[in-house]
């Protein structure tokens, strides 16, 4: 599969499912994590955006493409500009998806806690191991 084509390819069925499915596909690429990154403090036209990636302009575009896709940020034209703008619903959907698998944390630091406390608490200090044999040194092939 070619760069290319992973930038093009996302879910198409419909339902929450399938939206997870773009927002995660979105956020599967460090540069389009950058670029939502970048979006959080204020909006921002297309030009900006690319400034300081190493690719072009087109790739970006690409990369913005995805995300618009995934509902993760919104476009306006402005004259000649494009002007995007974070969109935090989709990231709200995967915090409320996540939230069902946070429950297993504190069953788990639980556990960890129990096991740590039923610990002795004079633990049988570790054995200095059998002191080594000096080595020789290499002779380097002349």
């Amino acid at each position: 599969m070619s760069p290319r084509s992973a930038h093009a390819r996302l879910p198409t069925a419909s339902g929450p499912s399938s939206t997870l499915d773009a927002v995660f596909f979105a956020l599967a690429d460090s540069t389009r994590r950058a670029l939502l990154a970048r979006l959080r403090g204020s909006e921002a036209t297309a030009g900006s955006l690319a400034t300081g990636f190493a690719m072009t302009r087109p790739a970006v575009s690409r990369h913005l493409r995805v995300l618009r896709q995934a509902e993760m940020v919104r476009e306006e034209r402005r004259g000649r500009e494009r002007v995007y703008t974070l969109e935090p619903r989709r990231l709200q959907l995967i915090s409320d998806w996540l939230e069902d698998y946070r429950v297993f944390w504190p069953a788990r630091l639980h556990d960890l806690k129990d096991f740590v406390e039923s610990m002795p608490d004079d633990p049988v200090p570790p054995q200095d191991p059998a002191p080594r044999a000096p080595r020789s040194p290499k002779r380097r092939p002349r």
